[in-house]
């Protein structure tokens, strides 16, 4: 899949803000047919980054959420920065 149809959005919640202070980790909007690999693939490609691990969820309104770990030698407020998040 080309990384423009599998990483939608970036999303920022209070919840998602808390995560890229506390845990290293961002929150996007992703394609249903993704998986997790596509996910990580995507994500580096697009914001050049490494990613250490992927957790997904299918939402009750159809959609589906990627929870993306970047690995400790990138930071996810450098990045939620680049991308006018924070």
């Amino acid at each position: 899949m080309d990384p423009y149809e599998v990483v939608l959005y970036p999303l920022m919640t209070e919840s998602a803000s808390l995560m890229v202070e506390k845990e290293n980790k961002l929150v996007f909007a992703v394609n249903l047919k993704a998986n997790k690999l596509d996910v990580k693939r995507a994500v580096e490609q697009l914001y050049e980054v490494k990613v250490e691990s992927v957790n997904t969820e299918v939402t009750s309104k159809g959609g589906k959420k990627a929870f993306v770990k970047l690995h400790p030698d990138f930071r996810a407020s450098d990045l939620a920065i680049k991308l006018g998040l924070l």
